[in-house]
């Protein structure tokens, strides 16, 4: 890393902590390492007292471990974390895609579309990390058009925990090119308001991303 990504601009611990997250994501800050925190505070050009915030952040999001008097560790799940949750993950979003084609307005179901043709832009310029984190919201959003509350929280925290695990899914060309049909199967469902369908296309997307993760545990 080099001292370009020092922190400037909007609320401090916000990109502090988002810059740290994607760290983790990209796998510059490897699961089960200890984090070298004088160090990053000096690239980010920071205090300690924002960074610490940014790791009790990532903590509460379950992609990092603070350990008292030993410092802070990147959280490595096994691969029997990664199936569990997205077996519940799978089934948290087949029922949110049933809900939202009930419940959404036609306007909310286009702001989705939106959003899809949005990510598919960063795809045919094959820009990894904008498509990644148009398809968190992707998934973020469609949980919260469910308009059940008790869904949203329990599909934020597994998403949150799953962050590095999702963005591998897609390091393979063929992967990421499987995953796109899958949206596009999910938009289909969406046009339509055909809950089953889309509820179907969700929970077989999350099933395929675990063949895509599963050798990379």
């Amino acid at each position: 890393m080099s001292s370009t990504i020092a922190i400037t601009n909007r609320s401090l611990h916000d990109q502090v902590a988002s810059r740290v997250r994607d760290l983790i994501i990209e796998g510059t800050l490897e699961p089960g390492k200890r984090i070298d925190e004088a160090r990053l505070i000096d690239e980010l050009g920071i205090s300690r007292t924002p960074f610490r915030e940014a790791l009790r952040t990532l903590a509460a999001e379950g992609l990092v471990i603070v350990r008292p008097s030993k410092g802070s560790i990147v959280r490595k799940l096994t691969a029997q974390d990664v199936f569990s949750m997205l077996q519940v993950l799978g089934n948290l979003e087949k029922l949110a895609g049933e809900l939202v084609c009930e419940t959404a307005t036609d306007e909310e179901i286009a702001g989705l579309i939106e959003l899809h043709e949005r990510m598919m832009g960063y795809y045919r310029t094959r820009d990894r990390m904008p498509y990644y984190k148009l398809n968190q919201e992707f998934h973020s959003r469609l949980a919260e058009l469910s308009k059940n509350e008790t869904l949203q929280e329990f599909q934020a925290n597994i998403q949150a925990r799953l962050k590095r695990i999702r963005y591998i899914g897609n390091e393979k060309p063929e992967y990421w090119a499987g995953a796109v049909k899958d949206h596009e199967e999910m938009v289909a469902a969406l046009s339509e308001r055909n809950g089953k369908r889309l509820g179907e296309a969700m929970s077989n997307h999350l099933a395929k991303t675990w063949d895509r993760v599963k050798d990379s545990l």
